[in-house]
């Protein structure tokens, strides 16, 4: 009996840990979004998916990250790298985008939760399918299990275009 409340002890840990990591990343979205607004996370949005394709087909990730030794320290330099390439890509799209949205930080906040909820979808995603986060958490959680199954990927990654399609 104690065993299993130790183990359940420690799934309510993980779980909590996970649901850490999503509100952290929603809120980072969400101030992102606020301050900065709508048109700057469209950029995140696009940004997010154009950074996922250049680390897909980048030649030299492993040749990048596999000298840094540890299987921790391979995740972390992969994580920079894919940091890198979405800030990157996310000032391009600033650069090149219209900042047709003119409005202030309040204003169109449902448009800004909606915007938020999307990029984190997609890191969620991403976490999950492409990078090395699993690292970090330990798997079997609802959280993992909503958002890393195969089958599932291609729905998550749909769904934030959907959602900027209808705003």
């Amino acid at each position: 009996m104690l065993y299993n409340q130790s183990m359940d002890f420690g799934f309510v840990l993980d779980f909590m840990f996970e649901c850490a990591y999503f509100l952290a990343v929603f809120m980072l979205f969400m101030v992102w979004a606020t301050f900065k607004g709508r048109q700057a996370m469209i950029n995140v949005i696009i940004g997010l998916y154009f950074a996922l394709l250049i680390l897909i087909e980048f030649p030299y990730t492993n040749y990048l990250t596999e000298n840094l030794g540890s299987s921790l320290a391979q995740s972390v330099g992969k994580l920079v790298l894919f940091s890198i390439f979405t800030i990157l890509a996310t000032w391009l799209f600033y650069r090149i985008m219209p900042d047709e949205f003119k409005e202030k930080k309040f204003e169109s906040f449902f448009k800004k939760v909606l915007l938020a909820m999307s990029a984190s979808i997609l890191v969620m995603a991403f976490s999950f399918h492409v990078l090395p986060v699993t690292e970090f958490l330990t798997p079997g959680t609802p959280l993992q299990t909503a958002f890393g199954a195969e089958s599932s990927f291609f729905w998550w990654l749909m769904l934030p275009l959907v959602i900027l399609y209808i705003l």
